[in-house]
Parts: C-alpha cells; sequence; structure tokens
C-alpha cells in the first residue's frame, strides 16, 4: 500500500508541472481568440464601408441633371397611312363555253403575252356547228344567185328576190355566230401579265362563266390608302400652293421601296363611319416586287410650321399617356402630359402640353421623381436636336 500512495503522488506532482494547459485555461484562451476575432472582423468591416473620394463626388452631385427646352422651328414629318397595293389590271379569266377543259397551256405564275394562248375547252362540238352553219350559207347563197338570175329576167318578182336575200344574209349570220362559239373554245391573255392559281384542272367539266384562273399586270401599281379629313384638307392646300405629291412606300418588312409613287386619284365622297377619304397612289413595279393583295404603309410628307419639338428619350409612357418632367421656377420636377402630332428620327412634334419658354428633364428620367429638387443643367435645344440626326427644313 505504500507503493501505491506513493506513485499516485507522483502522479499528481508531474500533472502540477506539466506543460499542457488545464480544462480551465484552455477555456480563458477560447474567449480570448473570440474576441480578437471579432474586434478584428469589425474593424475590416468598417474600413470597406467607407466612400472612396470619387463616390463622394458622385453623391454631391447626385442632384444635378441635364435639361433642355423644345426647339421652334419649321419642318417636315411622315404622315403614315395603311394601304393595299393592287395591279394595274386585274382580272378574272373565266370560261366563255360550256365544255370540257382540253388543254392548259400556261402555269401558276408565268408571265405571259398578250394573245398568247392559256386554255383550250374540247372543240368539237362547236366545230360541227360552224360546219352546219357554213353548209347552210353556201345553200343560201345559191338559192339568192338563181333567183337573181330569174328576177333579171323578169321570171321573178322583186320581192322573191329580197326573201332570197334575205335567207343569205341571215345564213352568214348564223356562220358567223358559229365560228365565234368555236373561237370561244380557246381564251387568250388579255395583256401582258402573270398568271394567277388555277381553279380548275385539265378534264374539268366547265359550265358557261366559270373562274379558270386571275390574270394581274403589274408593271405598275396602284396603291389604296385612307385618308383623314382634317388631313385631306392640309394636303389640298399644299397641293394648290404648288408643293409636289409624292408619297414612298413601306413594305412589311420594313424597308423603303426603291421607285417613289404619285397620287393620281382621289375619291369622290367620304366615308361617313370613318370620316376618310380615300386616295389611290402609283407606283412603278420595274423588277415585279409588288404583287396584288400586298399590304404596306404610305408615307407622305407634310409641312409644319412654327412647331415645337422634342427629343423623344426625354419622354416616358405611363397607361398610354405620354409625359415629361417639366422643371418649375423652383427647380422642382412636374410630371407634365403631352401630345404628340408627329414623329420624325428621334424627335416628337408636340402640339399641346409645353411651351417654347419651357425647360424639361432630358436625361435621368429613370433616377427622379415627381415634385423631386434638382440642379439642372440647361443645353441649348438646337444643340440636343443637331445630336439626334433630325432631317429639319
Amino acid at each position: 500500500m505504500f507503493k501505491m500512495a506513493d506513485r499516485q503522488d507522483r502522479i499528481a506532482e508531474h500533472q502540477r508541472g506539466s506543460t499542457f494547459p488545464t480544462r480551465t485555461a484552455c477555456a480563458t484562451f477560447l474567449t480570448f481568440t473570440l474576441s480578437t476575432a471579432v474586434v478584428l472582423l469589425t474593424g475590416t468591416l468598417l474600413v470597406g464601408c467607407g466612400s472612396s473620394p470619387d463616390e463622394e463626388a458622385e453623391d454631391a452631385d447626385q442632384g444635378r441633371y441635364t435639361a433642355t427646352g423644345p426647339l421652334l422651328t419649321d419642318t417636315v414629318v411622315d404622315q403614315t397611312y395603311v394601304c393595299q397595293i393592287h395591279s394595274i389590271q386585274h382580272i378574272e379569266v373565266r370560261a366563255l363555253e360550256k365544255g370540257y377543259l382540253q388543254d392548259i397551256l400556261v402555269d401558276e405564275g408565268q408571265h405571259v403575252k398578250e394573245g398568247q394562248l392559256m386554255f383550250r375547252i374540247r372543240p368539237v362540238l362547236y366545230q360541227a356547228e360552224v360546219q352546219q352553219a357554213a353548209a347552210e350559207a353556201e345553200f343560201a347563197e345559191i338559192e339568192f344567185r338563181n333567183t337573181k338570175a330569174l328576177a333579171d329576167s323578169n321570171v321573178v318578182s322583186p320581192n322573191e328576190l329580197a326573201m332570197a336575200r334575205a335567207r343569205y344574209e341571215k345564213a352568214k349570220a348564223e356562220l358567223a355566230a358559229a365560228q365565234a362559239h368555236l373561237g370561244f373554245t380557246e381564251i387568250h391573255a388579255s395583256f401582258n401579265g402573270i398568271v394567277g392559281r388555277f381553279h380548275v384542272r385539265k378534264g374539268s367539266l366547265l359550265d358557261e362563266g366559270e373562274l379558270l384562273t386571275e390574270l394581274s399586270d403589274n408593271s405598275s401599281m396602284w396603291v389604296y390608302f385612307n385618308v383623314p379629313e382634317a388631313e385631306y384638307l392640309s394636303y389640298r392646300r399644299n397641293e394648290q400652293a404648288g408643293n409636289g405629291t409624292k408619297v414612298r412606300l413601306m413594305l412589311a418588312d420594313t424597308e423603303i421601296f426603291d421607285q417613289v409613287g404619285e397620287i393620281t386619284a382621289i375619291e369622290s365622297d367620304f366615308n361617313n363611319r370613318t370620316g376618310n377619304i380615300a386616295f389611290r397612289a402609283t407606283f412603278a413595279n420595274p423588277k415585279g416586287v409588288l404583287r396584288h393583295g400586298q399590304t404596306g404603309n404610305i408615307l407622305m410628307e407634310s409641312r409644319l410650321d412654327h412647331v415645337l419639338l422634342i427629343p423623344q428619350k426625354a419622354t416616358f409612357e405611363v397607361l398610354d399617356h405620354r409625359y415629361v418632367f417639366l422643371i418649375d421656377k423652383n427647380d422642382t420636377l412636374r410630371q407634365t402630359r403631352i401630345e404628340t402630332s408627329g414623329e420624325l428620327q428621334h424627335i416628337f412634334v408636340v402640339n399641346k402640353g409645353l411651351t417654347k419658354d419651357d425647360h424639361f428633364l432630358l436625361e435621368g428620367l429613370r433616377k427622379v421623381k415627381d415634385r423631386q429638387k434638382v440642379e439642372p443643367v440647361l443645353v441649348p435645344p438646337d444643340s440636343v436636336i443637331k445630336h439626334l440626326e433630325l432631317y429639319a427644313e
């Protein structure tokens, strides 16, 4: 037992002199380490949240925005009208006689010349009618000659000679009618044009007047569009002043047609339901780009005198209405509704909501709000407009 106690004393003494920390010492060291880390992290965050000199300068200029005013000038704008494009000649090709369609001698979309044979209806019956009429005409002619010889010899009366002549004339007329019916079995192109879609096929039994196809002359095109009454009156005034009536055509792919058109006709009366009147413009179509039934937009120039122009980028829309941020005398923004009467490239023509002495915000529309006070930096309107590639006169 003495040895066991002595051993336990030595173990306890060794533990007291050991370099390993006790449980209490370990807890104290961990608390100190965490505290130090929190202090270092807090200092790092404070340093990271500090503003750089450039950011501080940006915050100082946060209330300064570029502003300008409307430009009062004369200009020319394009009025746009939806249009329908028609061939200058577009007809339906129909059967003139009843019978079986024997031959189709053209194809859909083919260019044909005036007088070219397109369809042939089986002519057997009509040929027989011509032969019969020809025989009757020959018989009537022989009868007339014999009667005339007898009349010259005073054998028959003049009335009998007149009857023979009448029968002969009737026979010739019936022959001409039979020949005409035979001619109707061949259908020729009425003019140079393009063949449309076939509505029948070879061997079809046709009724008189049945539709076979369409034929279009696309050398020139007629473009129809509707113009409101007020713009019609403006057009008439410009026309009387000697201004041109040239128009351009924007196709469905937004490309401008390479030929310039001219207004060649105006309908006689207005449509009472819409208040519009139909205009017709004529375009040459040398490359055959335009086809019957196409759609597009007519661009007609309209001269505007003493109008206000503003950049499109200075406006914004709310519920289909257009607004600007007007700057009052106290440099406070006022959301103001405007109305436009025309549009150019990057430009709106304003007819209501602004005066020539007003100023409005040009830049930073998304960074501000109504009734916010700002420090505007004014830029002359003509300088702003010139940088928007405006075409004006």
